[in-house]
């Protein structure tokens, strides 16, 4: 009897597969059909583990104990090779890089995820790490950088999210990265610094609050630290994530 069972990896599968069956890893040969795979930003195009469990008629005494998957004699050489190369990644990928005696730089493993992810996007970008007290910048120069930005900076928002997500699995401390790219913070902080003063003008001239569009935390940070001494203003947030607004009253 035969099983053909898919999973995240190959030990995922197998484990599966043994409780589809029901029995015990020494009942059975492995056959891996297929290795799995990442895929573009990790899930894109992303592929599981296929493995074949062929249910043997008796255990054997070699059998019993062992502790990893037996491999059928029928598998291929190299996907023998591909199970040895795919294992040490699963097993890092399920684990706490916290708990790894392997050190890996949180900065250089962000950089490379970006570079990565511009190149899925067909650019080519250079990134530079400055630290700073609270914070790190990774600062993305290249060309043709409006598609990485994004409209008002919602494709590098994205990309930071993912990013410090990244950098945080290889770090024994939280960091935090901010992304920029053709100083694109600089100028976006500029207009709505502009934006806030107008607004505020206006709510005061009405004598009526005035509603922004949905912003993302940071971005409306900026609203109220502008306004903050304003003598004729106030601010305050309403809604929920991701339609959290800014509001802007007279006092």
């Amino acid at each position: 009897m035969t099983k053909v069972v898919t999973g995240k990896t190959v030990e995922d599968a197998v484990k599966q597969g043994l409780s589809q069956l029901g029995v015990s890893r020494e009942r059975v040969t492995v056959n891996v059909l297929e290795q799995p795979s990442k895929g573009f930003l990790g899930w894109l195009g992303a592929k599981k583990a296929k493995v074949e469990l062929t249910l043997l008629s008796d255990p054997t005494p070699e059998t019993i104990h062992t502790a990893e998957p037996h491999v059928s004699a029928h598998t291929s050489t190299t996907a023998g090779q591909a199970v040895a190369e795919a294992e040490p990644a699963a097993r890092e990928a399920n684990s706490s890089p916290k708990a790894s005696t392997e050190q890996v730089d949180p900065y250089e493993e962000a950089t490379r995820f970006i570079r990565e992810t511009a190149s899925g996007m067909g650019l080519d970008v250079d990134v530079y790490v400055h630290h700073r007290k609270d914070e790190s910048i990774l600062d993305i120069s290249g060309p043709s950088l409006g598609m990485l930005i994004g409209r008002r900076g919602q494709t590098l928002d994205a990309l930071q999210y993912l990013t410090n997500i990244v950098a945080n699995r290889h770090s024994n401390k939280f960091i935090r990265i901010v992304l920029d790219a053709e100083q694109f913070r600089a100028r976006r902080q500029k207009t709505l610094e502009d934006l806030a003063d107008r607004l505020a003008n206006q709510a005061v001239r009405y004598g009526k609050e005035v509603v922004l569009e949905p912003m993302p935390s940071q971005e409306r940070k900026l609203i109220h630290a502008k306004l903050q001494q304003h003598a004729l203003v106030r601010t305050y947030s309403k809604g929920d994530e991701p339609n959290r607004r800014v509001v802007i009253a007279k006092k």
